[in-house]
Parts: structure tokens; C-alpha cells; sequence
């Protein structure tokens, strides 16, 4: 029944927006998801939608960052000032961060347009998940351990160096060759070895999404091409719009709660989740 679908379009939806900013990895998630409660839609079109669904987190974080990565701001009072169009609104340290944005996204620009349909065939299966989910579940642990105690060497966005920015954005990489890696658990725990504050490093992988994700889905999109069926209109629809309203809950408590707390936690569920689905699928596939 239709019904039914819409249905399990709003279970993606949930589980995309808590999956995408906790460093637990979001399609890890939805590949296992949609092992237990598959969408009755083709093959191609469900691998548009676990990508392109992706949008509606994204949204959230434009709508909550909007004042810290919108270049063009309405600068202070000064009647010393004079005028010079746009570029009298234009907040320099935000185009500064953009470009270190940018220049993050490289390596998973050009490693996702060559080789994403090379990557997809090998390594998204739950196999893969669960492992990548044990590995950074660990890397986690490991790191967090190392670092207790110690003052981060980078507290401000301001202070993110490009050659920073770029490194942050190789180990961004591993999570675009490796699902169950999470997109935000690898650009986590690479600011993290760099020196970088967990709330730093935090707002800039979220930043380090737009693009990303942006670019990811419209590549997407333009394979499958535009011919939705009504069916599956809506099901996009309200899988993104589900994800949007459930990531922006997410974030603001993610942001919360790393002021007060590390990642173990993370760490500890990663491999728990990944030991459950290698013990699940290991005897399922056995039957």
C-alpha cells in the first residue's frame, strides 16, 4: 500500500537526521535499514534517494549556521564608512572559511566523481559497514583517551589553517570510499589528531556537509535523471522533510552535549552496532 511507503520514508527520514551529525555514520544506517524495512522502489531510484535524502539534514544546517556562513552581512554603524556596494557586507573571515571549506572538499570531489559507482559495487555491503563502524569506533576510543586532559591547539574556526583544512578533508575521504566510516566521524576524528577543539571540529564538519552533500546529490539526481513517478516524488519529499526537522533537534543537542562530554560514547556504540550485524547477518547468511 502507498500509505506504507510513505510510511517508512518518514523511518529514513528519522534515522537520516539523527545518523547524519552523530559520528555514527548515516548510510551505514540506512544500508542496514533498508535491509530489515526495504522501500518498494527500483534499485536505481533507492540509491538516489539514500544520497539525496541527505539534503534535508542539510538544510538544517544552513537554517541554524545561517549567520555564521552567509559572506554578506549588514556590517556595524560607522559613518567613517564609506559606501562601496556589496563589498561593504561582505565578511571577509566567512569568505576565508569557505575557501578552507572548499579546498576540504577537494579530495572527496574528485575521488567521488571518478570512482563512486566503482566504490558503491564493492564496498556497500554489511560487511564493510560493520567493520568500518568497529575501526572508527575504536579510532575513537583510542583518541579521546589520548587527548583526555589536554587543551585543544585550535578553539576557533578563525584559527583552521588551509593546510589544516585539507588534511581534515583527506580523512573526509576515507567516509566517501567506506560507508559505515560516517562523513562526520572521520572529519571528527582527523580534527581531533590535528589538535582541533571537539566543538571546532564539530561546526566545520558540519559546514564541510553543504558542499558536499550539495554536489553529491545533484550528481545523483542527474544520473537517475527527472522522471519521478508521483510515488516516489513524495517519498523523496518527505524523507527530506523529515530529515530537516529531525536534524536540526539533533544538532543543537549534539552541539550541547560535547561541551560537557567526550565521543566515547560513540565510540562504544559503533562497535557494538557493528559486532550485532556481523553476529545477524553472519548466521542469517549462514542459514
Amino acid at each position: 500500500m502507498e500509505w506504507m511507503e510513505l510510511l517508512k520514508a518518514v523511518l529514513f527520514g528519522i534515522v537520516e537526521g539523527i545518523t547524519e551529525w552523530l559520528p555514527i555514520s548515516s548510510t551505514g544506517h540506512m544500508i542496514l535499514l533498508n535491509e530489515f524495512i526495504p522501500l518498494k522502489v527500483t534499485e536505481e531510484f533507492y540509491r538516489m534517494f539514500e544520497v539525496v535524502i541527505q539534503l534535508g539534514a542539510i538544510f538544517a544546517v544552513v537554517l541554524i549556521f545561517w549567520k555564521d556562513i552567509f559572506p554578506f552581512q549588514k556590517p556595524p554603524y560607522d559613518p567613517r564608512r564609506k559606501k562601496a556596494g556589496l563589498v561593504s557586507y561582505l565578511n571577509l573571515d566567512i569568505v576565508v572559511l569557505w575557501m578552507k571549506i572548499l579546498v576540504a572538499c577537494v579530495p572527496a570531489a574528485i575521488i567521488g566523481i571518478l570512482f563512486s559507482d566503482v566504490f558503491e559495487a564493492l564496498f556497500y555491503n554489511y560487511t564493510t559497514v560493520a567493520l568500518a563502524l568497529i575501526v572508527f569506533g575504536v579510532a575513537f576510543l583510542l583518541i579521546e583517551e589520548k587527548h583526555k586532559g589536554k587543551e585543544a591547539k585550535i578553539n576557533r574556526l578563525t584559527e583552521l589553517t588551509f593546510s589544516l583544512a585539507l588534511m581534515i578533508g583527506i580523512f573526509q575521504l576515507i567516509a566517501a570510499v567506506f560507508p559505515g566510516t560516517s562523513r562526520s566521524g572521520a572529519t571528527i576524528v582527523g580534527a581531533l589528531l590535528l589538535g582541533v577543539s571537539r566543538k571546532v571540529a564539530a561546526e566545520f564538519t558540519f559546514f564541510l556537509a553543504i558542499p558536499v552533500m550539495f554536489g553529491a546529490s545533484l550528481l545523483k539526481i542527474v544520473k537517475f535523471g527527472f522522471h519521478f513517478t508521483a510515488m516516489e516524488s513524495a517519498i523523496l519529499i518527505v524523507g527530506m522533510l523529515v530529515a530537516f526537522l529531525v536534524s536540526i533537534v539533533v544538532i543543537k543537542f549534539l552541539m550541547g552535549y560535547i561541551k560537557k562530554h567526550d565521543f566515547k560514547v560513540f565510540g562504544w556504540y559503533r562497535i557494538a552496532l557493528g559486532l550485532v550485524v556481523l553476529i545477524y547477518f553472519g548466521l542469517f547468511a549462514a542459514v
